[in-house]
């Protein structure tokens, strides 16, 4: 049984992808920080559908603590899918942007990132297989106003995908990124009302985080082993 570790697990993108990943038979480890509560009840629930699942609770933008929490469970098996989900927005304008919006985006999504990722790297290489899948945004490809923050937080995961599946393809290892648009999830829905929607996207409906799991359970199965260092938009034809 392969693990697989999915990064802000509780949230509504992470929650489906957690769900995915364990229906395919992984061993899901649900990343938590502040939403521990919910991460519980969704181990809890998977585990009673019949999957196997437990709940990681650290910080990504530490990377000690990251680093303690993960050390513990590589002696035993390696984990070979990492869903790098966990991620925040702090909008502003950038003129009237506080350092402390600037930094605290940048940390979760790209300090997270190396936090989680950099352990897992030797280990998953030692297998001479794994799948990593950067969950980043619409806005890291096209940007987005009040978001200069958030767009450069993801548009440097685009660039540490395609870096980093050059220096482990030979190696059985993909490295991706799926980049959402409008997904109906607590993070979003107070941000798109319907009419604002059907501007912005062609189909004219927000899309559902069930459909952005199927993308990451693809890229994470033995399907997608030609696939590495690509930017997979799912945005109902934004761009």
């Amino acid at each position: 049984m392969k693990h697989a570790l999915v990064t802000g697990g509780s949230g509504g993108i992470g929650a489906a992808v957690c769900r995915r990943l364990a229906a395919e038979g992984c061993h899901v480890l649900i990343h938590a920080h502040r939403g521990v509560d919910a991460a519980q009840a969704l181990a809890d629930d998977i585990s009673a559908q019949g999957g196997s699942a437990q709940v990681l609770v650290f910080d990504v933008t530490d990377r000690a603590a990251t680093a303690d929490a993960l050390h513990p469970l590589l002696e035993n098996q390696p984990i070979q899918i990492l869903v790098n989900n966990a991620g925040i927005h702090d909008d502003a304008v950038f003129p009237g942007m506080r350092d402390a919006q600037w930094h605290r985006v940048i940390d979760v999504s790209l300090h997270g990132f190396f936090n989680v990722t950099q352990p897992l790297m030797m280990p998953m290489i030692r297998t001479r297989w794994g799948r990593i899948i950067n969950i980043t945004s619409v806005a890291g490809i096209v940007g987005n106003r009040g978001q200069v923050n958030y767009s450069a937080a993801k548009g440097a995961l685009h660039s540490a995908t395609k870096s980093l599946s050059l220096e482990v393809a030979s190696r059985g290892i993909t490295v991706n990124a799926v980049a959402p648009g409008i997904i109906t999830t607590p993070m979003s829905q107070h941000s798109f009302d319907a009419p604002t929607i059907a501007q912005l996207v062609p189909m004219k409906r927000a899309g559902r985080p069930e459909e952005v799991a199927d993308l990451v359970s693809f890229l994470a199965s033995e399907r997608a082993a030609y696939i590495s260092g690509q930017v997979i938009s799912i945005n109902g034809g934004m761009v």
